[in-house]
């Protein structure tokens, strides 16, 4: 499926059904393929999954759209209004997860509950290896940080810390699926250079979030690996202790991609938190 909204075109996948919606937000470099195996065990559930452009989406957005994360997380509400979702469970993980959090800052009047699993947060911003890695390359034109990614069509380059090596332990096709349309895409690059680009000019931006996140009254469910080595679990058990209604649960035998991980576990922890 396709909406097109301000920013250009974005695919989804929605799979219908009655009640309100589970919407999953991935991070850098991902799409929405992220998420198949816990939408797969959430059978009965409306679950609604797009690809923002965030690096592995496949049509090249306009050239005035904002790809700041503010901006991004403006595409995001926009997305939930075009689709008229309301009390939306909001999920995100990684840089999808630092989305959730900004549009937690700012009220979000669509979403009912939010899971935020192993996300930047904080001053974890751009987060590990991986992410001050992807902000360095960021600073190349398109044409030249396009032929530093072609290094990841190898196995053994997509493995490293600083790629998603420190991301995930079993998601490896994945991952390869994922940097297909940059690789093969001028304007994927182009807005791949720009998000990184606006995100590097913003390093207290979830700082900022944080200090509003107390304001944000509705539940929330903390989902953190223990073996996380990108995304230090210090800050899961920080962002439950300021959400009012927030409760932590950690994840073992994973990293940050708990999706591609752990995702029965993942799907189990979000069917009880809806159902509840």
């Amino acid at each position: 499926m396709q909406v097109e909204l301000s920013a250009g075109t974005v695919e989804y996948t929605d799979t219908g059904g009655a009640g309100p919606a589970v919407v999953f937000v991935h991070g850098l470099l991902m799409d929405g393929s992220l998420w198949d195996g816990p939408v797969t065990g959430l059978d009965g559930l409306r679950r609604v999954v797009p690809t923002l452009p965030l690096g592995a989406h496949r049509h090249p957005v306009r050239d005035d759209a904002d790809l700041s994360l503010p901006g991004l997380a403006r595409l995001l509400a926009e997305f939930l209004e075009r689709l008229d979702l309301r009390d939306v469970t909001l999920v995100g993980v990684d840089t999808g997860g630092a989305l959730v959090q900004l549009l937690m800052a700012a009220d979000a009047p669509r979403v009912g509950r939010v899971v935020l699993a192993s996300c930047d947060a904080f001053d974890n911003f751009p987060p590990g290896l991986t992410g001050k890695t992807l902000f360095l390359t960021g600073k190349l034109s398109p044409r030249l940080f396009g032929a530093f990614m072609q290094q990841m069509r190898l196995r053994a380059v997509r493995r490293l810390p600083i790629a998603f090596g420190w991301l995930t332990k079993r998601g490896d096709a994945a991952t390869a699926r994922w940097i297909r349309p940059l690789l093969s895409q001028a304007g994927i690059r182009r807005d791949t250079v720009r998000v990184l680009r606006a995100a590097a000019a913003a390093p207290g931006i979830l700082l900022e979030a944080a200090e509003r996140l107390p304001g944000f009254d509705r539940p929330a469910l903390v989902v953190w690996a223990t073996e996380d080595r990108v995304m230090p679990l210090e800050h899961g058990r920080r962002l439950a202790a300021l959400l009012p209604r927030g409760k932590l649960v950690e994840v073992a035998d994973s990293y940050t991609l708990l999706p591609l991980d752990q995702p029965a576990e993942f799907a189990r922890l979000v069917r009880e938190f809806t159902a509840g």
